[in-house]
């Protein structure tokens, strides 16, 4: 049984760490905002202009001037701050906010991007020999989280480390262009 989009979410948050600056994405990583692990403090940016967003808010309780990227109604907090675009795109290649399934000026210059997609689409494999479209960062990604598992990317190549529970390791070959190694014991 693969991870649903919230699953996926959860996983990517317990990557978070205290004191972290993170961009989330359009798509699945705006949901990590909803699973933010307790005892820590990490503060959210919208490329938008709006650092320090907090989760979804619940129905009846949205604000229609508070936005994500993606256009969906957050919440801020007591440390939110807002700004321009301009500036707000100007922190990203700064090194001061890490990337979760960004692209474009995202991925350049920060210190580690995570990736949040679902594994296939359409039936076909969305993990690839070679990337078929432009190019926003080469060798940039170091993680990739989607419904049937989880994915380090390094130096030496790209390697399954986690499935997600009830999802074998046959399906995820089929389903993977690229070539990965499987971490030890995990087959």
């Amino acid at each position: 049984m693969s991870w649903s989009r919230d699953e996926m979410a959860r996983r990517a948050a317990a990557e978070l760490r205290d004191g972290y600056y993170v961009n989330l994405g359009i798509g699945i990583p705006t949901l990590v905002s909803n699973f933010i692990p307790p005892g820590i403090t990490v503060q959210l940016q919208s490329e938008n202009g709006m650092l320090g967003m907090g989760p979804f808010p619940f129905e009846g309780e949205e604000d229609a001037d508070l936005i994500n990227a993606g256009k969906q109604t957050i919440t801020e907090l007591p440390t939110t701050s807002y700004f321009d675009s301009a500036q707000s795109f100007g922190m990203i290649p700064g090194r001061m906010v890490k990337g979760m399934g960004g692209a474009m000026d995202l991925v350049a210059g920060v210190r580690r991007v995570i990736i949040l997609m679902e594994h296939t689409a359409r039936n076909e494999p969305k993990l690839l020999r070679r990337c078929t479209l432009p190019l926003t960062g080469k060798g940039v990604v170091d993680l990739v989280i989607t419904d049937l598992g989880v994915f380090t990317i390094d130096r030496a190549g790209m390697a399954l480390t986690e499935r997600a529970p009830g999802v074998a390791l046959e399906e995820i070959r089929r389903k993977t262009e690229a070539s990965f190694a499987v971490r030890p014991g995990l087959a």
